[in-house]
């Protein structure tokens, strides 16, 4: 495998060279093979390099974004079926969720009792800084509306796992951002409705209640049925049992939903849908939990899944968008490094200020400066908006991968 990796880095560097002389040349149709199969090799190969293999995650995304910036028709359908189908996405990114709530467990939750303090400052400043940086970026540099609104949800929405990666390479406290982490994406569904529709509903329309709704389906209920996995995996005998018997339950109560004729109302069918999404998602943990009694290799593959979610996403999300990136992406990478870098001065300097520690205003700041791009690509998608909503989060992921690596190894030197 090392020596594949190693002649992919090799391949992307004679792709690179031949892509300038195609470029010179002006043979555009071969430089768009040569940019896509150099930057294919580029990301298999960087595995290979043990200093940058925190970064391949990051190449693939950019990769997606090459790939479909180049070649756009090709990414948006397979044959007749559109790539950008709400049930896909909602489907997608329910796994995007469920991989990297794999990556959770309950004793994530057991610190807010201990860390009282550390978690209400990192929420605050989750949700105050971010939002309100967004806002005033898309006020300075005038974007469209439903981009300007993707700016703000991207600011509103809770921190991902990739927070916790960077805290682990900083060396700072881990335990605090997990615990953060945790508590944000369950507080996620009020929170993020209710700064969009403070700050981005003379943008868009936000029906506050369906995107509460929307975001418990691909957040909550996802990251529920990986807590179910992991009480059966960790609290033994006396929880599988509960858990049969709850699941038992469930399975019925989505039978009587498929198979009865209920009264047609809105508030009923979104009772009954949002029932059936928690059914299923308690049943779908206790599936996994045998699954990987069978397959003991599949935790660890569902990180993989995950992140090819996120590269989905990315890719289809800038072939929808192709024109709109040709006509403000510039400004756009520029508002993705204004909001990220003040992120994280913002998050260090208000906690310190607040009187943490230094180890836990890194921690801090890391936290607010890596929002959930996944949740937003999803959120946009599930809302149809995935080309314009969408656009900031396919933007902004890469560039917060990418800062917040650098600062994570850069703190890392400096204990």
């Amino acid at each position: 495998m090392k020596v594949i990796q190693k002649n992919a880095i090799w391949i992307s560097g004679i792709c690179g060279i031949a892509l300038l002389g195609a470029l010179i040349l002006s043979f555009y149709d071969l430089a768009g093979y040569l940019a896509v199969a150099g930057m294919i090799c580029f990301a298999v190969g960087l595995r290979g390099i043990t200093s940058m293999k925190s970064y391949q995650y990051t190449a693939w995304i950019i990769t997606a974004i090459v790939c479909g910036m180049i070649y756009p028709e090709a990414f948006l359908k397979v044959g007749d079926f559109d790539l950008r189908n709400k049930w896909l996405i909602l489907i997608v990114v329910q796994l995007v969720m469920f991989g990297m709530g794999t990556q959770m467990s309950l004793k994530d939750f057991a610190g807010i009792k201990s860390m009282g303090k550390g978690v209400t400052v990192g929420l605050l400043s989750q949700f105050t800084i971010m939002p309100l940086l967004g806002f005033g970026l898309t006020k300075l540099f005038n974007f469209p509306p439903e981009i300007a609104a993707g700016v703000i949800l991207i600011g509103s929405c809770s921190s991902g796992l990739a927070s916790n990666v960077m805290v682990y390479i900083a060396g700072a406290n881990l335990t605090l951002s997990v615990t953060l982490t945790a508590v944000a994406t369950l507080l996620a569904p009020l929170m993020t409705p209710l700064l969009m529709q403070l700050l981005a509903g003379t943008y868009i329309e936000i029906k506050f209640l369906d995107m509460c709704m929307q975001i418990i389906k691909i957040v909550i209920v996802p990251i529920g049925a990986a807590m179910i996995y992991d009480g059966m995996k960790t609290l033994g005998t006396a929880f599988r049992s509960k858990a049969y018997v709850i699941g038992g339950i469930m399975l019925i109560v989505l039978l009587v939903i498929f198979l009865v004729d209920f009264p047609d109302s809105k508030s009923m069918s979104m009772f009954f849908e949002m029932t059936g999404f928690v059914a299923g998602a308690i049943i779908f943990g206790i599936i996994f939990y045998h699954l990987t009694l069978l397959i003991q290799q599949l935790p660890r593959w569902m990180p993989l899944f995950s992140m090819f979610g996120i590269v989905y996403f990315t890719l289809v999300t800038t072939a929808a968008s192709q024109q709109n990136i040709l006509h403000i992406g510039l400004w756009l990478i520029l508002t993705a490094i204004i909001h990220n870098s003040l992120g994280y001065l913002l998050g260090y300097n208000f906690s310190r200020l607040l009187g943490m520690d230094k180890n836990s205003a890194r921690t801090i700041a890391l936290e607010v400066g890596l929002q959930n791009g996944g949740m937003a690509s999803g959120l946009a998608g599930v809302m149809g908006k995935l080309a314009t909503l969408g656009l900031a989060s396919a933007v902004f992921s890469p560039w917060m991968n990418i800062s917040g690596s650098v600062l994570a190894n850069y703190w890392k030197r400096r204990k």
